[in-house]
C-alpha cells in the first residue's frame, strides 16, 4: 500500500509540476521527491510511461544502479539521453556516476542479448533505439569521487559493443548447426534480426585503449550496439593509428576532433587531415601540442604550410581551430588563407606569433566573427601591443571570450587596452592570470568593465604588490622553476578590496577570481 500511495504522490506531483511549468530536473520539485521515495524500494511498482524521465533523474542522482538497471530494462521511449534526463552538467559532475553509468550499459547489452536468443518474442517490451550518452563530463574535471572519465566511459561502450556483437557471431553459429544442411547457414541468417541500438557518444583514446575501440567499431558497426562517435580525442597515438580510427567512425555524427599530445608534426598532420574531409559536420579541430615549428623557413616547411592550409580548406563546417603551443611566427597567414568560412574560435596561445600575424587576423574576414580568442603566452609588452588593440577594435562585436594569461603585460600595457575591452560589448570571461599587475590597476578594470552586461567571469593575477621583496625561491623538487614569495596578508587584503568593490556595485552575477583552476573553460559549442 505504501508503494500504491508514493505512486499516486508522484503522478500528482507530475501533473501539479506541469501545471507550474516547473522544470524536470528541480531537485526541490514535489515531483522528483516523491520520486526519490519511489526508488528508494525494490523491486518497482508498475508505473506509467510518464514517469520513468523523472525516475531516472531520481536513481542516477541518488545512486541507485540496480533502479537504474530495472528502468533501462522497461524503458518505454526509443530515446534515453542522459544530459536531458539528468540536467544540468553541475549535477552530473558533483554526484558520483560510474557505478550507474556502468548500470545503464549492462542493462542494454542484457536485452540485446535477450532479443538476440529470444527472436520471436514480443519486441515492443524493449522500445530503446538510441542512448545518447554524450556530454556527461570528465570525472577529473569534477568533485565526484566515483565519476566515470570520458576514457573509462569509451572503454566500456567498447567492451560492450564487442561483447554484443560477438555473441550474435555465437549465436549464428549455433543457430547453423542445429539447422544442418543445405539451407542451414540461410536458415540462421534469416532469423529475425533486433534492430538494435545505437548509441551516442564522446570519446577519448589513448595507446592503452586503442585495441578495444577499433575492434569495437570496425566488427560492432553492423551489429546490435553500434557506437556513434560525436567528440572524438585521441592522445599519443601514431599517425597511421588515428587514421584507422577515423575510417571506422560514422561520418554523420562527428562535430570535434581533438589531436592534442600526439607529437605529429607537420608530416603527420599531412597524413591525417585528408581522412577529415569525410565528416560533413566537423566544426572544431583541436591540434595543441603537435610538435608543429616554422619559425626557420625551409623549403619542406613551406610545402608542409601549403599542405596544412589545402587541408583545413576541405573542411566547410569548421568554426573552432586550436593550434595552441605550435610556433607558427609570420605564418598565419598561409595557414588560414584557404579557409572557406570564418573561423568563430581561435586558440594560439603560445604560439610565437609576429606583429605580423595580428595584423593579418585583424584584417581577415575572421575577425568579426571570432567569439572565442586565446592569445595567452605572448609578450605584449612591446610591438605586439598596438597590433592586439586593433585586433581587439574588429573583433568587438562578437567576442565573448578573451584569454591573454601569462602575457607580460603591466598596468601601461593594460590602461593601454582598457578603451577597447569596454567596447567588447558581449565579453562573458575575460583571463588575465599571470600578468604583472598591480592591485590598482585591477580595482580600475574591475570598475570600468562593471558596464559590460553580458561580463560573468574575470580570471585575474596575484597583484604585483603581493609579493614579499625577496629573492626568487626555487620551487622544492625542481631544478629550474623558481616561484617568487607571496605576502598572503597582503593578497588576502588585496582580494578582499576587490570582493568589497564588487559587492558595492551589485553585480551578484560576477565572480572576479585569481584562481584559474575549477571553473570549466567556455566550450565554444556552450557560446
Amino acid at each position: 500500500m505504501r508503494r500504491h500511495g508514493s505512486e499516486v504522490s508522484v503522478r500528482a506531483g507530475y501533473k501539479q509540476g506541469l501545471r507550474a511549468g516547473a522544470p524536470s530536473e528541480s531537485m526541490d520539485s514535489l515531483l522528483f521527491l516523491c520520486a526519490r521515495r519511489i526508488v528508494a524500494h525494490r523491486p518497482l511498482p508498475a508505473l506509467p510511461a510518464d514517469l520513468y524521465p523523472v525516475l531516472f533523474q531520481a536513481a542516477f542522482l541518488d545512486g541507485r544502479p540496480l533502479v537504474l538497471r530495472d528502468l533501462v530494462t522497461a524503458w518505454p521511449f526509443p530515446v534515453l539521453n542522459f544530459q536531458r534526463l539528468v540536467g544540468r552538467r553541475e549535477l552530473l559532475r558533483d554526484h558520483p556516476c560510474k557505478l550507474c553509468v556502468q548500470a545503464v550499459i549492462l542493462a542494454v547489452v542484457a536485452q540485446l542479448r535477450r532479443d538476440l536468443e529470444e527472436p520471436g518474442r514480443d519486441s515492443r517490451r524493449f522500445r530503446l533505439r538510441l542512448l545518447d550518452m554524450t556530454g556527461l563530463p570528465d570525472a577529473a574535471s569534477g568533485r565526484a569521487p566515483d565519476g566515470m572519465s570520458v576514457w573509462s566511459g569509451t572503454v566500456a561502450l567498447a567492451k560492450a559493443c564487442v561483447e554484443v556483437s560477438k555473441h550474435q557471431r555465437e549465436f549464428q553459429r549455433r543457430g547453423s548447426k542445429r539447422h544442418k544442411g543445405r539451407s542451414g547457414a540461410a536458415t540462421a541468417a534469416a532469423a529475425p534480426q533486433p534492430p538494435g541500438v545505437d548509441v551516442h557518444a564522446d570519446l577519448f583514446v589513448n595507446g592503452t585503449s586503442y585495441g578495444i575501440l577499433r575492434d569495437a567499431l570496425q566488427t560492432g558497426a553492423a551489429g546490435p550496439l553500434r557506437l556513434k562517435c560525436r567528440e572524438f580525442q585521441a592522445e599519443e597515438l601514431s599517425a597511421s593509428g588515428i587514421v584507422t580510427l577515423l575510417e571506422s567512425l560514422d561520418p554523420s555524427c562527428v562535430r570535434r576532433v581533438d589531436l592534442r599530445f600526439n607529437n605529429l608534426g607537420l608530416t603527420g598532420l599531412s597524413v591525417i587531415l585528408p581522412h577529415l574531409s569525410r565528416f560533413p559536420e566537423l566544426r572544431s579541430l583541436k591540434l595543441q601540442y603537435s610538435n608543429v615549428d616554422v619559425r626557420r623557413p625551409t623549403p619542406e616547411s613551406a610545402i608542409g604550410i601549403r599542405c596544412l592550409a589545402g587541408q583545413l580548406g576541405m573542411l566547410p563546417s569548421l568554426r573552432e581551430l586550436n593550434l595552441g603551443s605550435s610556433r607558427l611566427s609570420g605564418n598565419l597567414r598561409q595557414i588560414l588563407c584557404d579557409l572557406q568560412a570564418p573561423l568563430e574560435s581561435l586558440e594560439l596561445a603560445f604560439c610565437s606569433l609576429l606583429p605580423a600575424d595580428l595584423a593579418f587576423l585583424s584584417q581577415s574576414f575572421h575577425a568579426p566573427a571570432l567569439k572565442r580568442l586565446d592569445l595567452s603566452g605572448h609578450d605584449f609588452s612591446q610591438s605586439l601591443l598596438e597590433p592586439l588593440r586593433l585586433l581587439l577594435e574588429e573583433t568587438s562585436a562578437s567576442l565573448l571570450h578573451l584569454d591573454l594569461m601569462e602575457c607580460r603585460m603591466a598596468d601601461s600595457h593594460l590602461d593601454a587596452l582598457l578603451p577597447t575591452l569596454r567596447r567588447c560589448s558581449r565579453l562573458r570571461f575575460l583571463g588575465l592570470y599571470g600578468n604583472s599587475l598591480s592591485t590598482a590597476a585591477l580595482k580600475d578594470l574591475l570598475q570600468k568593465t562593471l558596464e559590460l552586461p553580458d561580463l560573468r567571469l574575470v580570471v585575474y593575477p596575484f597583484p604585483v604588490d603581493c609579493y614579499k621583496p625577496e629573492p626568487p625561491r626555487r620551487i622544492p623538487g625542481s631544478r629550474r622553476i623558481y616561484e617568487e614569495p607571496m605576502d598572503g596578508e597582503r593578497l588576502a587584503a588585496a582580494s578582499a578590496e576587490i570582493s568589497q568593490l564588487l559587492a558595492n556595485s551589485g553585480r551578484t552575477d560576477l565572480i572576479w577570481t585569481y584562481n584559474p583552476y575549477g571553473h570549466g573553460a567556455m566550450d565554444y559549442f556552450s557560446l
